[in-house]
């Protein structure tokens, strides 16, 4: 395992186990005082604007500042009064810490500022069933990885055999693509079945039509916090600095579609038509507690790919399919602790040749899967490529994702007491156009 060299961070006020808030909250919420992410919300009155989940209550940052809580920073209105997170998240996370940890205590349980005050607690709070999420990031920019080792040796061993499953390069290097930033939706979206050429085993040539094998691929996205200049590379140690937050990640796959059109270039249409982002924003110093080894990384890398500490993070992952007028299915357990390369890796490894990040560039693991057949975080691996189809409870089979099934992704950390989630990524997939 990596982790050889541990580090002890102080502390963070805002994660303290012990904390507790005046809004009611679950045990089974995603969303305790410990946590508070951030993103975008508009009610039926309202504009888009900035705020923070707690248990099933949405505080509304724009009135939380113009009611004077959060004088003390001096923050334009605009910051908050905003379709998206980049201009709070360029405020820098050490400004974002701070006020993080500003929004923590005016939820203690011991805090009466707001608590007490009954005028300002009806503007400023709306229950999470009663507001509309949006997109969290404006996002310029868009990398997809390639990341977990067990994701890579399934595909590599469908698609080649066992003993060459992984690539020469593969240990040596996190494998990424540039991919497409326009067809990124916020959860709750729905999309049409791609379209486009391909391959059928016993044709002589390609055909034209929908996708008949749309998958789904369970991921972990990371927010870029930190813009760099062109020329300027990133750090294993420093790269945390540039990272503001993860979000759950559903990558659409049209399988067919790809396997015939990724050589020499990789994925284009089988992935471009649409990628599905959960709305709220789990900042990374609210998963700090959950900080866990990964895997033991053999061959050594190189210089700039090594890190100190454990750099993985132990983040319980669902996957969950429902037909449209069915329950929902089990169909997958995954732990993005389960990668081989870890955020800060993937963030050096990409700007090690001076490419710049901007805020709001968005960068997702690759699908991210297990050991075990359960934690396969793809119908094609959970099918084995179709050969082994899966049974729902209203007694259907699945190879890959019907039309008007709608995939749902779930993710929580849960330690001392604390479980920190992330809502929820869903899409349904609608027939072709």
């Amino acid at each position: 395992m990596l982790g050889e060299f541990i580090t002890f961070a102080p502390m963070i006020k805002a994660n303290d186990p012990s904390l507790k808030s005046w809004i009611e909250v679950q045990p089974n919420s995603d969303f305790p005082i410990q946590n508070l992410p951030f993103g975008i919300f508009k009610t039926q009155s309202s504009t888009s604007r900035v705020g923070v989940a707690i248990g099933d209550q949405v505080i509304d940052l724009l009135m939380l500042n113009k009611l004077g809580f959060l004088s003390d920073f001096k923050i334009e209105d605009s910051v908050f009064d905003n379709q998206y997170l980049n201009d709070f998240i360029a405020l820098g996370k050490p400004f974002c810490s701070t006020f993080r940890q500003r929004i923590s205590n005016l939820l203690n349980e011991n805090n009466a500022e707001l608590r007490d005050n009954k005028i300002a607690r009806s503007k400023v709070l709306h229950s999470i069933t009663n507001v509309q999420m949006q997109m969290p990031v404006k996002v310029g920019d868009y990398t997809d990885f390639y990341s977990s080792i067990d994701h890579a040796t399934n595909v590599g061993t469908m698609f080649r055999d066992p003993a060459n499953a992984l690539l020469p390069n593969w240990k040596h290097l996190p494998v990424g693509y540039h991919g497409r930033a326009s067809s990124i939706v916020v959860s709750g979206t729905p999309f049409h079945r791609p379209k486009g050429q391909t391959k059928p085993a016993d044709a002589e040539l390609p055909v034209f039509g929908p996708s008949k094998s749309l998958d789904f691929e369970l991921e972990v996205a990371f927010i870029i916090g930190k813009s760099t200049e062109l020329g300027q590379s990133v750090s294993t140690a420093d790269a945390d600095n540039y990272i503001f937050g993860v979000t759950l990640f559903n990558d659409w796959s049209a399988r067919d579609i790809q396997t015939w059109e990724y050589v020499p270039l990789g994925p284009f249409l089988a992935k471009n038509f649409a990628s599905t982002i959960s709305p709220w924003v789990v900042t990374l110093e609210a998963l700090e507690p959950f900080r866990t080894a990964g895997y033991q990384q053999e061959p050594k890398v190189l210089p700039y790919l090594e890190y100190k500490g454990e750099k993985n993070i132990d983040i319980n992952l669902e996957v969950l399919l429902q037909p449209e007028k069915g329950e929902e299915n089990l169909i997958c357990r995954s732990n993005y602790k389960f990668m081989y390369w870890t955020m800060e890796q993937q963030l050096a490894h990409h700007t090690v040749n001076g490419c710049n990040i901007n805020i709001g560039d968005l960068m997702a693991s690759g699908t991210i899967s297990g050991p075990t057949p359960d934690s396969y975080g793809s119908m094609l691996e959970l099918s084995w490529k179709g050969t082994k189809p899966l049974k729902l409870k209203d007694g259907t089979e699945r190879k890959f994702i019907n039309d008007n099934d709608t995939v749902i992704l779930r993710g929580y950390c849960e330690k001392d007491g604390v479980r920190i989630g992330f809502g929820e990524a869903a899409g349904k997939l609608l027939p072709a156009l």
